[in-house]
């Protein structure tokens, strides 16, 4: 097995007659899936497809993404999966960047990528169920699986540009395939009758692989979410009696905050996994002791295709921490002089294994700084305990000289989390001219819940030591948020004083 869409092959020659995609009432069986799969690879060969081509995702978490998706790579091509919310100039310059030779969008998307393609110049089909389903029905299924190498690539997928601009990290399908597999057999321990809540967004690493992929490889029905909604999500999970929820922070604190909890039924659930960012621990407890389920915690990135660790079952869980390194990846805790650190000492996470990407798509120089000696640096700080586990610290970048003391956000954002108005924060360093740095929030309250800055400034000071607790406190209504639900620090507005 060399092509990734050869697990939806394997999987509906064993599991033909099972459900692999619900949504809403509609059904769609593997043998249907892997059917579709086919005549959409015999649909784009048709339309002069070649090995190597990328084609571009834009759709929401329906089952045309997945149709689609297999039959890219199916056909031979490369995927590149686009958030539909992107704005022209952004579609624009993904499409051109990759090299894109087609846009596939959404009816009901706003429009822009249809703007962005015609900037780029490049093709757009656009899929309306129905429509769609008539044209793949003139197809004759393209049954074949289009040869592949182990290092070919099978995903380019654009980073959220955290540091600096979007560039493409080129996934192959052995590092993807090798991904998928950890994540389904030893962490997910899946099966064909497990049911899987697919509210990650599938053109996300997160949702894609850990999800979407995981589920296809188990054999296991992927119910899906369009758009992330507490209360509809909880309706699901008792609907369809799921086994395995996988989601990022914001969503747990939704879920754990939605007003009608109390006759939920997710009796069902035998797993949750966070990731994407750090899960406060307050949000861990509060959801295990309101739903009874609990929740496992890793960290992986696009670049790592993506799971690197996790509190895998058969070891203990400890909060807080994201875990051990998976099977077959290695890690290091290096200092600014690329040197290891001392156990339980603050160092940069650096990863090397199989589930590596290629590089950044035509950017050898920034690949080169990335992976300079085999080794990933992710910008991520993190500490390691005697027993193996890790805890990320803070991302590099956003960590805090205050007058030469070294403040960890996540660190004041986890007493932050302790008070019980506060649904959401986020810590940053802002200017100052006499400490070149001072710490701030933006912080989000509950729904229903009220408190003043000066009190919440007062609940840190009493917590942390005096150089660490935020000097200006501003109370916002939401902080924006990356497709995955992550934080943009960068894009706060900041209100200082």
């Amino acid at each position: 097995m060399t092509n990734l869409a050869e697990f939806l092959v394997r999987t509906a020659s064993r599991y033909a007659e099972r459900p692999a995609l619900r949504l809403g009432t509609a059904v769609t069986s593997y043998a249907e899936l892997d059917r579709l799969s086919a005549q959409t690879a015999a649909l784009l060969r048709a339309q002069g497809l070649r090995d190597g081509d990328r084609v571009a995702l834009m759709l929401p978490n329906v089952p045309e993404f997945v149709v689609l998706y297999y039959g890219i790579l199916r056909a031979g091509g490369i995927v590149v999966p686009m958030n539909p919310l992107l704005k022209a100039r952004e579609t624009e310059y993904q499409l051109r960047d990759s090299g894109a030779v087609l846009l596939v969008e959404w009816h009901l998307a706003p429009g822009e990528g249809g703007q962005g393609a015609a900037a780029a110049g490049v093709r757009r089909f656009v899929v309306e169920p129905a429509a769609f389903d008539s044209l793949l029905t003139e197809q004759e299924p393209r049954h074949e699986v289009a040869a592949t190498a182990e290092d070919d690539v099978a995903v380019l997928l654009y980073t959220s540009g955290t540091t600096g601009v979007p560039k493409g990290a080129a996934l192959t399908h052995a590092g993807l395939r090798h991904n998928t597999e950890v994540n389904a057999v030893d962490v997910q321990q899946a099966t064909p009758q497990d049911v899987f809540v697919g509210c990650l967004p599938l053109f996300h690493i997160f949702g894609q692989v850990c999800t979407m992929n995981a589920a296809v490889h188990s054999g296991a029905l992927l119910t899906l979410v369009p758009r992330f909604d507490a209360q509809s999500v909880l309706d699901i999970i008792a609907r369809d009696r799921a086994t395995v929820f996988q989601g990022v922070p914001t969503m747990y604190a939704a879920l754990l905050q939605c007003p009608d909890t109390a006759d939920a039924d997710v009796s069902g659930l035998r797993m949750c996994i966070s990731g994407g960012a750090s899960l406060p621990v307050e949000v861990l407890h509060g959801f295990e002791r309101r739903f009874g389920c609990m929740v496992l915690e890793g960290f992986g990135m696009s670049e790592t295709s993506p799971v690197v660790t996790f509190n895998q079952p058969h070891r203990p869980r400890k909060p807080g921490s994201i875990g051990t390194p998976i099977r077959d990846v290695e890690v290091r805790l290096l200092d600014d002089d690329d040197q290891d650190v001392a156990l339980g000492e603050v160092g940069e996470l650096a990863v090397r294994g199989p589930n590596l990407m290629k590089g950044y798509w035509n950017r050898p120089q920034d690949t080169a700084a990335a992976i300079p000696d085999g080794w990933l640096r992710t910008g991520d700080l993190a500490r390691q305990d005697d027993e193996g586990y890790l805890y990320i610290v803070d991302r590099k970048k956003d960590l805090v000289i205050r007058g030469g003391y070294n403040v960890y956000p996540r660190e004041v954002e986890e007493v932050l989390n302790e008070h019980p108005a506060v649904a959401l924060a986020a810590v940053l360093g802002v200017p100052d001219e006499r400490l070149g740095e001072e710490v701030a929030a933006a912080i989000v309250l509950r729904p229903g819940t009220s408190a003043t800055t000066d009190e919440l400034q007062h609940f840190v000071k009493e917590r942390v030591a005096p150089y660490k607790y935020p000097r200006h406190l501003w109370l916002v209504d939401a902080l924006p948020m990356g497709p995955s639900g992550k934080i943009l620090k960068r894009e706060i507005s900041v209100s200082v004083n």
